[in-house]
């Protein structure tokens, strides 16, 4: 029974987890339109892609075995991976296109070392597991904290258009979904990430609701300015 509760959560948060993984598909559309990636960066993508990695090792039969959580880290890593493929075809910018490389290079080559190490030096499934899971805790948590620069720019701008409010609900549910279906398979590594989660998505619909009101008085007594860019913290499991 308690199985069974805990796959119909995962199932949900499968859902959730994907609309959040296609949050930024209007950003690269718009890339593709214009055929430049301008100012944005790729680092997002790049962290989101480790991130999907590491939770889909962590879910392998090798480590702790989790098929909800491979598959939508799965598809995780397809997304990102399309993501970075059209950041990079369209990165005018020698340097950029550099830099990016680079970056996705070190993160596949610090992705290979961690299976690597693990499945070689390490026998025992339950140190493999609390290994692999305290990377993911690390590199999940930094998902959820990534929207905080977010924050910081609504409460100097006094403006919430930096800061969707759909994307912010969907980072709730997102946080809540996962903590219970960590919770009933009394995971920790998985609960803590998507804990954290949840507190940072009530403080940015707390700021939402302090700001919202400024910002539509701002949009009727000044010119509309162009949206930043702004990031979901993808975090599939």
């Amino acid at each position: 029974m308690v199985s069974a509760v805990q796959f119909a959560v995962g199932i949900v948060g499968n859902v959730i987890s994907m609309c959040l993984f296609f949050s930024p598909a209007p950003t690269f559309v718009k890339i593709y339109r214009t055929k430049t990636v301008g100012e944005y960066s790729a680092v997002p993508y790049i962290a989101t892609l480790m991130n999907c990695l590491l939770w889909l090792f962590y879910g392998s039969p090798f480590v702790k075995m989790g098929v909800l959580v491979v598959t939508i880290n799965g598809a995780g890593v397809i997304i990102q991976t399309s993501y970075l493929l059209i950041f990079l075809i369209y990165a005018k910018d020698i340097k950029k296109l550099r830099n990016t490389l680079l970056m996705i290079l070190v993160a596949i080559l610090l992705y290979i070392v961690v299976v690597s190490v693990n499945m070689l030096a390490i026998d025992k499934k339950h140190d493999r597991e609390v290994i692999v899971g305290i990377l993911c805790v690390i590199v999940g948590t930094s998902m959820y904290i990534s929207p905080l620069t977010i924050m910081e720019t609504v409460v100097r701008t006094k403006s919430t258009d930096y800061m969707p409010l759909p994307l912010s609900i969907f980072n709730l549910l997102n946080g809540i979904v996962w903590t219970t279906y960590a919770l009933i398979g009394h995971d920790l590594f998985i609960t803590i990430p998507n804990a954290l989660g949840v507190l940072f998505a009530v403080c940015q619909l707390t700021l939402y609701m302090c700001y919202c009101g400024a910002s539509k008085r701002n949009q009727i007594t000044s010119p509309k300015t162009p949206r930043g860019m702004s990031f979901a913290s993808q975090n599939g499991a």
